[in-house]
């Protein structure tokens, strides 16, 4: 067969908000990379050289001006979303955007998009798979719901198969506003352990793996939460920052003093506990964590 020909049968991958993740998620594809035209779409020209030497097509669309993403109709196989939604408002425009950009002629085969475990609001602690009911009880969360909801309905609606991550807390030492160290350097209050709230977290890595694992075994309409095996309330995650890196631990406080010192927006991210299951990531996705517990992740850096 003609190399041309060759070339023409490669599925093609959008990425959707290619950030720290989704570079992440290039340098896997990387070795593989022959067998997809990559595509990533940023609304920053001053992006383009690294996302080029990333081994991408970089594309210019922004999410927030619908006129600039017409070029995306019928550009892709298979869809990667790791964009955010808006800032403000219950509901994502950017995905609304998006979807009707991508359905003008046909869409792609299947979409992944990274969403929230903020979508299940407060649990008190109990443990929560992806059959729970979503209550999102933040602006957040609820954006992120809509998001969710309208993927799905664009899945039934056109064929599309989209599965959905529903992502904790992102961790990684070599992360731009994901390195654990920097809250504990700065002295952020955590709760008493009594007033503790029980947190999740994931390895930017293993995201990425995650990710690669839904774009090729994804099933459609499924959800899965993308999280390690660690237990740990949010006190002792960064009580153990602070032991592993030889750094002050955080000064505690009690809920009440906390809501005195703290903005609404930093007690929110108090407010909720839950412990996160984690059986379809790795049963119906087979990920395999490179870093089953925090202190796995941690440790890497030695």
């Amino acid at each position: 067969m003609h190399p041309k020909t060759l070339r023409a049968k490669r599925p093609t991958l959008l990425i959707v908000g290619c950030g720290d993740v989704g570079l992440r998620v290039l340098r896997l594809l990387g070795p593989a990379g022959h067998r997809w035209r990559l595509l990533a779409l940023t609304s920053s020209a001053a992006r383009v050289p690294s996302l080029r030497a990333a081994g991408a097509v970089p594309l210019l669309g922004n999410l927030d001006e619908p006129a600039t993403l017409a070029r995306l109709a019928g550009l892709a196989d298979v869809v990667l979303h790791l964009a955010p939604p808006p800032g403000e408002g219950r509901t994502d425009s950017r995905t609304t955007h998006l979807l009707r950009a991508l359905a003008l002629r046909g869409g792609p085969r299947r979409i992944v998009y990274a969403s929230t475990t903020g979508v299940y609001g407060d649990c008190a602690g109990d443990w929560v798979d992806e059959t729970r009911a979503l209550a999102p009880a933040t602006a957040r969360g609820q954006r992120r719901a809509d998001a969710e909801a309208r993927l799905r309905w664009a899945g039934r609606a056109f064929g599309w198969r989209v599965s959905l991550l529903r992502v904790p807390g992102i961790y990684a030492l070599d992360r731009d506003g994901g390195d654990p160290r920097e809250r504990v350097r700065r002295g952020a209050p955590v709760l008493a352990a009594e007033d503790d709230v029980h947190t999740n977290h994931i390895h930017a890595d293993d995201l990425a793996r995650a990710c690669v694992a839904a774009l090729l075994r994804g099933a459609p309409q499924r959800a899965y939460n993308v999280c390690d095996d660690s237990v740990l309330k949010m006190g002792d995650h960064f009580d153990a920052v602070a032991d592993r890196f030889g750094l002050p631990r955080p000064p505690r406080l009690s809920r009440a003093e906390a809501a005195q010192q703290m903005s609404p927006v930093q007690m929110s991210f108090l407010s909720e506990s839950r412990r996160l299951s984690n059986r379809r990531l790795k049963r119906e996705l087979r990920v395999r964590l490179r870093y089953p517990t925090v202190a796995e992740g941690l440790n890497a850096a030695a």
